[in-house]
């Protein structure tokens, strides 16, 4: 059902609004589609950045950051498909990612014990494997000093890190994506970004959307900013700033992939994988089918009713650079019915969201 004139407008001027003041956001791009693929609303406002005068368009190329685990798990569910991956086998994905048998956890006394149970790729897709972030997680930031983990490095060494709790017992936002890209690589013999080109985007005809920017695509590249304790917006370096400046194939294939946070992309592109999931797997302006209906029905079922934190235990800041204190993803879902798919929270219900909502 198409917006209205005045809805669509109304939408427009929220997003101008929003970048009235640049200490509220610089710039911005909102994209809504259908699942015919029909643009409803493509519209950007603001600047390129805080310090540029460059307007914010329609071609500019954002960071995509956690967005990039959807991609991944579009990835990965294909070879589910073909069975080169399994959901739920512990040792088929520990035979192809034996990091991953050896692994130990963290307790809360800071002391490495063994895991009780293996990680399934369900696990990884759901943040329930047991890893965390070193910027969220004080704990097992404090473990990593002196020398540190920073997940962003474009080092694989970086994913080398213990769990935060038993694998299946709790939910914690972490690299457990990154670990299910290194699987799929393992799986398929094929590097990430290799495989996401031609398996997603060269389907969807998707040409702005990759872990190695093109030329064409860091010129028109979205700054990145962080806000200060005082409410400031100010200019900062990319956190994946690796793959923003190899120059040669030996470099791009030393820089490690991130699943979890990988991707550049145009946001009109990123709707384009949005329109799949809405049109049950195939791509409603190429026709190309990339996953199964069942597939998606099953990306967009709730994975873990009875497994206690998946909201309530919101998001910290163990590094204060790389984000705010969110105290509980309850308190953002207004208590309504929520839950986690393979890669995406499900929302709904009192937040004004329909019942099925990713985010």
């Amino acid at each position: 059902m198409p917006l209205s004139p005045q809805v669509a407008q109304e939408i427009r001027s929220i997003v101008d609004d929003a970048v009235l003041d640049p200490n509220h956001v610089p710039g911005t791009t909102v994209v809504v589609v259908d699942r015919s693929g029909t643009e409803h609303i493509a519209h950007s406002a603001g600047k390129r950045g805080i310090s540029s005068n460059e307007p914010m368009t329609m071609e500019t190329v954002y960071w995509m950051a956690s967005c990039t685990k959807m991609i991944v798990g579009v990835a990965c569910m294909q070879l589910v498909e073909r069975d080169l991956l399994k959901l739920d086998d512990s040792d088929h994905l520990e035979k192809l990612c034996p990091e991953l048998a050896d692994v130990k956890v963290l307790s809360v006394e800071g002391k490495l014990v063994e895991k009780k149970r293996g990680i399934t790729l369900r696990m990884l897709l759901t943040h329930t494997s047991g890893f965390g972030y070193a910027f969220l997680n004080e704990r097992l930031r404090n473990w990593s000093l002196p020398a540190g983990i920073d997940e962003f490095s474009g080092s694989i060494q970086d994913m080398k890190q213990p769990l935060v709790f038993q694998p299946g017992e709790s939910w914690e936002y972490g690299i457990g994506i990154d670990w299910a890209g290194i699987a799929l690589e393992r799986a398929s013999n094929t590097k990430l970004n290799d495989y996401i080109q031609v398996n997603v985007c060269q389907p969807l005809n998707l040409r702005s959307v990759n872990m190695v920017p093109t030329l064409e695509m860091k010129k028109g590249l979205a700054y990145m900013h962080s806000r200060e304790r005082g409410g400031n917006v100010v200019a900062r370096k990319h956190p994946l700033h690796l793959p923003l400046v190899v120059k040669s194939e030996l470099e791009n294939h030393a820089c490690f992939k991130s699943g979890g946070a990988g991707i550049f992309a145009k946001p009109r592109e990123y709707t384009r994988i949005l329109a799949v999931f809405l049109n049950d797997g195939t791509c409603p302006l190429t026709k190309a089918r990339i996953l199964k209906k069942e597939t998606v029905d099953e990306m967009f079922t709730d994975q873990i009713p009875d497994v206690p934190g998946s909201a309530e235990s919101g998001v910290q800041d163990a590094k204060t650079k790389l984000g705010n204190m969110l105290p509980e993803l309850s308190g953002v879902l207004g208590g309504s019915p929520r839950g986690w798919g393979l890669t995406f929270m499900i929302s709904g219900g009192k937040t004004g969201r329909s019942n099925g909502t990713a985010w």
